[in-house]
């Protein structure tokens, strides 16, 4: 097996980062480093990350967190912000962040230590849809919101095919609205410079559900276990 799915499989990080582990050298088999991406191993083989020996037997565990705003969805930080590990202290093994959320941005997000589950939702060929609820500046016409929904050009590249519809709220005099936004990709804070696009900046912005996974009451700043059914429709790719 090839060593980066060894360490993903084993719940060290997703495959792409224990690529960067071991071209960076962190990585040993049998005692020797190894730097070359598609060195396989074997059962019998010593693995170490860090000097750290790796099992490949890890139990795969599988967590929805409803991520509060003001918290940064990565297992560090350098600057000592509140990360979404510090909200599962009380899991004594190791995950990561499936995908990310904003440092502004709150709601569901997954973490595991399954990295072949996470590579699977992350990756662009399965367009898993990701459902958001926005307050926006102002109220969008129509014209705009054919705009949000046939693609918008950011940094270069044209955006696909998105949805949006605006939550009836009753509040005539507000100067914000509230809008329900789908899209099926995860470019880097992707519904906001959308809506900057079309004039009507996000306010507030909040994921409520990935695919079939929905956040529904879950509490802000806590976090769950995947049900049985939920693991077995994500792993067989029933996600839309």
């Amino acid at each position: 097996m090839r060593l980066q799915k060894v360490l993903a499989n084993a719940g060290i990080a997703s495959r792409r980062k224990a690529e960067e582990m071991i071209t960076a050298g962190r990585v040993t088999v049998n005692g020797v480093v190894v730097t070359e991406l598609g060195t396989k191993a074997n059962p019998e083989d010593t693995i170490a990350v860090d000097g750290n020996p790796v099992g490949d037997g890890a139990q795969k565990i599988y967590i929805m967190l409803h991520k509060p705003e003001g918290v940064v969805t990565t297992v560090t930080d350098p600057f000592n912000r509140p990360t979404v590990m510090d909200l599962l202290k009380d899991i004594p093994t190791r995950l990561f962040p499936v995908g990310r959320l904003d440092y502004d941005t709150s709601g569901l997000l997954l973490l595991t230590n399954d990295g072949d589950w996470a590579n699977t939702l992350m990756h662009p060929r399965h367009e898993i849809s990701k459902i958001y609820i926005a307050s926006i500046k102002g109220t969008p016409t129509e014209a705009s919101l054919k705009t949000f929904r046939t693609g918008i050009e950011i940094e270069g590249r044209r955006t696909a095919e998105a949805q949006i519809e605006i939550i009836p709220t009753g509040n005539k005099a507000a100067h914000t609205s509230k809008v329900r936004i789908i899209i099926k990709e995860g470019r880097n804070r992707q519904v906001r410079k959308m809506c900057e696009a079309i004039g009507h900046p996000v306010v507030r912005l909040k994921r409520v559900a990935v695919g079939i996974l929905k956040l529904n009451d879950l509490p802000r700043g806590k976090w769950r276990h995947l049900t049985a059914h939920e693991i077995t429709c994500t792993h067989a790719g029933f996600m839309s």
